[in-house]
């Protein structure tokens, strides 16, 4: 099953992409639904929201009154943090029954405001983003929804910026334009991106880039794409991952690369990483195994034995390579990818390499054999080097 993670500040439009994807087929569980059940007349919260908040927070129907408990709330960090150890843990507990009776094989979505605020981007396998600008919620909030401007530009102010939702969002859904365009935008990410990445779990099949090689030049996003990545896998397998770090070229600032973030997995045996239970934390988080072994290509004329696994997900091609840590596949990846950093040569002879080689024509696979030579000309180089 996907697990998405749908987020936006106030007034960005993050409930019109809910109902789009559960009209896709999508299940969605609606966090703010969540929350306003768990403080329906007779639910424990509600009573502990009026000992804690009292009788101005309620209307005389004894109903919660939230544009009250909001204005309380909202500018002040101590009654918020209340309200919060009042109503979350009744929320997550909701959240999670939902989530566990949605069917196997679909989509859930769930819709979260404070995803970003809260750091529970690696919960998910995909994080969306709908964004907009703060005028452009600032408006809709006071035409569409009828808030006082104050105290909307207050909620607004309350919740995270943007730079925090990019560094977060695998998918940034932009919409400063009609809602029509923002639907087309959504029909597209579950055509291109969600629904095959879904099928690449229930069959636990990675997804793969075509055989052609194409070189990207240096993208600024490939480390904060990685540190999402890591975080993710670090949370499903726990203290049976000694290490994750990001390696190869996407880690090396300013190298020509594939666009495919490669990641190491350090563990302290390879049997922990055939363990059925390690295989299927994996594959959970989006990491399906491939193959049964796999192994690289020693700088001694041996060979370095892994365990290898693939990301599903089509929008972002990953590779994950299982080593024993401090083994000599472990040390010489790190070795490389931190020569290279700093490096000025050896990364400006290695792109040219690089560029050479696609100039040849050679397909992905072809490419990857065709630096060998060039690695073993360089092992002295690279262990010789001492970081710092």
């Amino acid at each position: 099953m996907l697990r998405v993670g749908l987020t936006g500040g106030i007034g960005s439009g993050k409930s019109t992409v809910a109902r789009c994807l559960a009209d896709l087929g999508a299940v969605v569980v609606d966090a703010d639904a969540v929350a306003r059940e768990v403080v329906e007349p007779g639910m424990p919260a509600l009573v502990a929201v009026r000992d804690r908040f009292g009788d101005a927070v309620f209307g005389s129907d004894g109903s919660l009154d939230r544009p009250a408990l909001g204005r309380v709330v909202f500018g002040d960090a101590g009654a918020l943090a209340d309200l919060e150890a009042i109503t979350h843990p009744a929320i997550w507990r909701r959240s999670d029954e939902l989530m566990a009776a949605a069917p196997d094989g679909a989509v859930l979505v769930h819709d979260m405001p404070l995803i970003v605020e809260k750091s529970m981007g690696d919960r998910y396998h995909l994080v969306v983003v709908v964004g907009a600008s703060q005028e452009s919620r600032l408006e809709r909030l006071v035409r569409d929804r009828g808030m006082d401007p104050t105290d909307a530009r207050a909620r607004i102010r309350a919740q995270t910026d943007d730079d925090a939702r990019t560094a977060a969002a695998d998918v940034w859904l932009d919409n400063e334009g009609s809602r029509d365009h923002l639907e087309v935008e959504v029909r597209r990410l579950w055509g291109e991106r969600l629904d095959p990445f879904n099928e690449n779990l229930i069959h636990r099949t990675r997804a793969v880039r075509p055989d052609h090689l194409t070189l990207s030049p240096p993208r600024v996003e490939w480390p904060v794409e990685a540190a999402r990545l890591v975080a993710r896998i670090r949370r499903a397998l726990g203290e049976r991952a000694v290490t994750v770090d990001h390696i190869g070229s996407t880690a090396v600032p300013g190298l020509v690369a594939k666009d495919v973030i490669d990641l190491q997995v350090g563990v302290r045996a390879l049997a922990d990483a055939d363990d059925p239970q390690f295989v299927d934390a994996l594959w959970r988080a989006g990491f399906p195994r491939v193959g049964d072994t796999a192994q690289d290509d020693a700088r001694d004329g041996g060979a370095w034995p892994k365990r290898f696994h693939g990301s599903a997900d089509p929008g972002r091609v990953a590779h994950v390579h299982v080593r024993e840590v401090d083994g000599p596949g472990h040390r010489w990846a790190l070795a490389f990818r931190d020569w290279l950093r700093v490096d000025d040569t050896a990364r400006a002879e290695y792109a040219a390499l690089k560029l050479e080689l696609a100039g040849r024509g050679l397909s992905a696979s072809d490419y990857a054999g065709a630096k060998e030579p060039w690695f073993d000309s360089v092992h002295d180089r690279v262990t010789g080097h001492s970081p710092g």
